[in-house]
């Protein structure tokens, strides 16, 4: 029982990864198609921005989440 969590984490990741990938790919060769490099680098760069975006957010989730666990007692520790 105890490998159960850790295959559907596994699976999660890799179907996100894999869907991630086939959406980015996707955008990817409509800016291509469309007029050329002008929108190509200006669907890239707001790919990028989205991107930093979405990791920064991710990273104060982080912080305020172990903040609260801390205010509220718990033991937050890594073995």
């Amino acid at each position: 029982m105890d490998w159960v969590p850790a295959v559907f984490i596994v699976f999660k990741v890799l179907v996100l990864s894999i869907g991630m990938f086939f959406a980015v790919k996707w955008h990817y060769d409509q800016g291509r198609k469309d007029t050329g490099k002008e929108q190509l680098s200006a669907v890239l760069r707001a790919g990028g921005k989205v991107a930093v975006l979405f990791v920064l957010s991710l990273l104060v989730l982080l912080l305020l989440t172990f903040a609260l666990g801390k205010k509220l007692g718990l033991d937050l520790t890594f073995p």
